[in-house]
């Protein structure tokens, strides 16, 4: 019975990392052969509101009002929301007393109290009057092209939200960035992939955009709003496509304590969504939306985490038991997890080897996954957080 466990186990951590993407990269290959590509229409040009949510950022906030100015998009189309809620610093006046150049529709949204974001948003989504809205946050640089890229979609009725892509800026100088610019590159190919197929499983809040009329409140209490609120449009039956077009950069991490907060963060709201969620683990309704949540969320935030440690230790007595190839893998893992040791040693003498991240950034993140959900039982992630330090 324990070898069935050992193998299905890993199973189990192969399909949630690797597998899922080698069969959704076969399914799309075949949906090609009878599927043609989208075509788009170029006159269609929507007005829409670009939300920007920004908490303290008096550092950031002037690069991002003249990055929103340099949009490729007409300026009389354009309505710009600075919501600045809770903000203690200059964040507020810089954005009132910017010289905004003549037609640019603009509006300064601010309320000393800090409820968070997702209070922050219900209380302007009703001001929005625009077809389309665009998030973003305030320490991101978003490319010029992005909201032409992004409203195109839109033109399709089935479209009801735009997944932007995230890339992290490297700089040679923080040793988060191997791992954290890899995983970010792998789940840009992923969501390629299963924007391709059927839908992007949740948008990251650098960047999206949602059809207005389908905004729902999301609950005050939610951890990853921006995860939450698309899949709720997707749950309704609409599709969430991907924009690789439509990217926001931001720095990579200052530092790995400061990168494992945000995972610790993200893994507790992931915990949150599943339960929340739950109605969509039913493939008889929902259908390949399961099959694309499970495969790419569900099994990363659940089994795939719990499944490594007993791997590991089914490993020892089979390898004690049988030997052979259990021997083998027993070697490589433990090959495996000493980069890892070795990797977050260094890292913490600051010295930097690049291979040695990338074992252990996926360490740190099923790490943070078993971190996240103690924290999540305890009820101790507030959804007003303080954001990770950026380099």
């Amino acid at each position: 019975m324990g070898i069935y466990i050992f193998w299905f186990l890993i199973f189990i951590v192969f399909y949630a990392y690797f597998g899922y993407g080698i069969l959704l990269f076969l399914l799309v290959k075949i949906k090609r052969l009878f599927s043609q590509q989208n075509s788009y229409d170029k006159d269609y040009v929507p007005e829409v509101t670009f939300v920007t949510a920004a908490y303290n950022e008096e550092d950031w906030i002037e690069e991002k009002i003249e990055n929103c100015l340099d949009f490729d998009y007409p300026k009389e189309k354009i309505t710009f929301f600075f919501v600045t809620d809770g903000s203690s610093d200059r964040t507020p006046d810089i954005i009132q007393n910017y010289n905004y150049p003549d037609g640019v529709q603009w509006k300064l949204l601010h309320k000393p109290e800090r409820k968070g974001k997702i209070a922050a948003v219900k209380r302007i989504m009703p001001m929005i009057q625009t077809p389309i809205t665009i998030f973003t946050d305030a320490n991101t640089d978003v490319n010029r092209a992005a909201i032409k890229m992004m409203v195109r979609h839109f033109h399709d009725d089935h479209v009801g939200a735009v997944a932007g892509e995230k890339k992290v800026k490297i700089d040679g100088k923080a040793s988060a960035k191997a791992g954290e610019g890899f995983y970010w590159k792998y789940e840009s190919f992923l969501k390629r992939l299963d924007s391709e197929f059927h839908t992007v499983v949740g948008a990251a809040g650098e960047l999206f955009a949602i059809r207005t009329s389908l905004y729902k409140p999301v609950p005050q209490n939610a951890i990853v709003e921006d995860f939450v609120m698309t899949m709720g449009i997707a749950a309704a039956g609409n599709k969430v496509v991907y924009e690789p077009q439509a990217y926001a950069e931001e720095g990579q991490s200052a530092s790995i304590a400061e990168e494992l907060k945000r995972k610790i963060r993200i893994a507790a709201g992931g915990i949150q969504s599943i339960i929340w969620l739950s109605p969509l683990l039913n493939p008889f309704k929902h259908g390949w939306l399961t099959f694309q949540y499970v495969s790419h969320r569900v099994l990363r935030w659940t089994l795939a985490p719990l499944a490594l440690p007993i791997i590991f230790l089914l490993n020892i007595w089979l390898a004690q038991k049988t030997g052979g190839i259990y021997t083998f893998i027993m070697y490589a893992q433990i090959a495996f997890y000493g980069a890892a040791t070795l990797g977050w040693l260094l890292e913490k003498k600051s010295i930097k080897i690049k291979a040695l991240f990338i074992p252990f950034y996926f360490c740190m993140m099923n790490y943070a996954m078993f971190k996240g959900f103690f924290r999540f039982m305890k009820g101790n992630q507030s959804v007003i957080w303080e954001k990770a330090k950026r380099a």
